[in-house]
């Protein structure tokens, strides 16, 4: 079953006297959340009346919070967006939509399923497991092919991987 609301990053502080927090973003950039024009709360949607990039991070101003006595309340809350508010590129997808997918070498044999992606820096790493864990770069050097609508992707292995 397909999640609607999907985590996309976290309040980590207020910003200021207005009102406005901090979201660290869990998305390919600040700039994505900052074209949301409604987070959720706890599964309740909230206007975002401002949002802008600063340092890496999300400073929103959203309906509702007008001080920094009220902003402080939602100090690590994590924020989320409704899938049918964004329209994805060709080919991009959520990460939450590949997770558990079975994971396939070039000849078509099965080493696992997509476990975890990890963010230990720009790139990201797939966690695969099967009967061994397996860690692969998500560059398409080694990740061949993603097909969510077909519940596999289809990777290179070097040796040593």
């Amino acid at each position: 079953m397909t999640k609607q609301l999907l985590e996309c990053g976290k309040i980590v502080n207020t910003h200021g006297i207005r009102g406005e927090v901090k979201i660290v973003p869990w998305a390919d950039s600040p700039e994505f959340v900052c074209q949301l024009s409604t987070l959720y709360l706890d599964g309740a949607p909230v206007a975002v009346r401002s949002a802008r990039v600063h340092k890496g991070n999300v400073i929103a101003l959203l309906e509702g919070i007008n001080d920094v006595n009220q902003a402080m309340l939602l100090k690590n809350k994590v924020v989320c967006l409704n899938r049918a508010d964004v329209a994805l590129e060709e080919g991009a997808f959520f990460l939450e939509d590949i997770l558990g997918l079975q994971v396939v070498d070039e000849d078509g044999r099965v080493l696992g399923h997509l476990k975890e992606v990890l963010s230990p820096s720009h790139q990201q790493v797939y966690v695969v497991s099967g009967e061994r864990e397996i860690l692969i770069p998500a560059v398409p050097e080694f990740v061949l092919e993603t097909n969510v609508e077909g519940g596999y992707i289809k990777v290179r292995l070097i040796e040593g991987m």
